[in-house]
């Protein structure tokens, strides 16, 4: 079986939708969306129905899909009987799954259908995708970031900060984080989320969140809560990197959106004053750098930190096994800097990149395969 798994709002269901308009193959589908109070009795049910018609009418194989599965309490216990039945019975269901909580779904393969599964990640929509189906260029990725369903609105700002924040911001929170886990200060969530996002690009002490959000010394709290934004694709806090684990966990993090959309519905500035302004422009550029290392980390297999000395900085590290890739985006916002010597004399990593002025464009990096960067 294949799980389609990846954050709200970036094409999972249609994908599969244009999948089966031109399946040559018999299917059911089935959304638990659409389905009030839909259980593990009724998953098993939808199941039954595609093995009934497969015996009545002969078929050798039929296709399942079930959109939105995260939603089924013990759904995977469920998907594993139904499977293993199957497979005694030496029928041939091809089933796919769907969900946008990575949290809740890789929790569940993890616990009940080992070897039994194919993991598909989908990410948010990068700068060529954007660019190639609505012609945008590089300042409005930068500024709207990849959210495919939000595009129509951007002529319209006030109407695109709501679709955002209805159809993902929110969505993600209280019914992938919310539902499976006991959070007790939900505003408080909410709360962290709004204020990291406004800082994408940023270290921020989580002492120093705990205070603005008026909630000094639930910095544990805090942590957990960021874990969990960073499981819904949405914010995440990078730690600084280090070669012994203890430092890195004990860093202060850098706030990280995982699409540059979750920073700007938050921003004071509209699109033209961003474009207009040069030091604005470094801050959003930046962030939208740092959106796409972390957006495709899993898929490239990566982890994803920063580094820091005094002032000297190396804004992304990227880590796979045994190559180490040490990024600096140069948007004219620092004048000096030295942290890729500095970097390089202490950890001699793999390869260096500079983004920005005198480096690859920000079109050129925003463009391409990061897993070339390990080649």
């Amino acid at each position: 079986m294949q799980v389609i798994v990846g954050p709200r709002q970036v094409g999972k269901s249609t994908l599969i939708g244009q999948v089966l308009e031109v399946c040559n193959m018999p299917y059911d589908s089935y959304s638990a969306d659409d389905v009030v109070g839909a259980s593990a009795d009724w998953l098993a049910g939808v199941w039954q129905t595609a093995r009934m018609r497969m015996d009545i009418r002969g078929e050798g194989k039929r296709l399942l899909v079930v959109d939105e599965i995260q939603k089924i309490n013990n759904w995977s216990e469920t998907v594993k009987a139904e499977w293993d039945r199957d497979t005694r019975e030496k029928r041939e269901p091809i089933v796919v799954l769907l969900g946008s909580s990575r949290m809740l779904i890789e929790k569940g393969l993890t616990e009940s259908l080992a070897d039994r599964y194919e993991l598909i990640r989908l990410t948010h929509w990068t700068f060529p995708e954007m660019r190639e189906c609505f012609g945008w260029n590089l300042y409005q990725y930068v500024y709207f970031g990849g959210y495919p369903g939000a595009a129509s609105y951007i002529t319209d700002e006030r109407r695109w900060r709501n679709y955002v924040k209805d159809s993902s911001v929110e969505p993600s929170i209280s019914k992938d984080v919310l539902m499976d886990t006991k959070i007790m200060k939900p505003q408080l969530l909410r709360q962290l989320f709004e204020l990291g996002s406004s800082y994408s690009g940023e270290l921020l002490s989580l002492t120093k969140v705990a205070a603005q959000l008026q909630d000094v010394g639930n910095v544990t709290t805090l942590a957990s809560y960021l874990h969990f934004g960073d499981e819904c694709g949405l914010l995440c806090g990078l730690q600084k990197y280090a070669e012994d684990d203890a430092r890195k966990y004990n860093s202060i993090p850098k706030f990280q959106v995982h699409n540059n959309a979750l920073r700007n519905v938050y921003a004071d500035k509209d699109f033209t004053e961003m474009a207009e302004d040069p030091k604005a422009w470094g801050r959003y550029v930046e962030s939208a750098v740092g959106a796409y290392i972390v957006s495709q980390a899993q898929i490239c297999d990566y982890k994803a930190y920063y580094w820091r000395d005094s002032h000297d900085e190396v804004d992304f590290v990227l880590h796979r096994r045994d190559k180490t890739i040490a990024i600096e985006v140069k948007s004219g916002r620092r004048t000096t800097n030295n942290g890729l010597p500095k970097f390089e004399k202490a950890y001699h990593p793999y390869r260096v990149f500079v983004v920005g002025s005198g480096g690859l464009s920000f079109e050129e990096f925003l463009s391409i395969d990061l897993n070339l960067l390990f080649k």
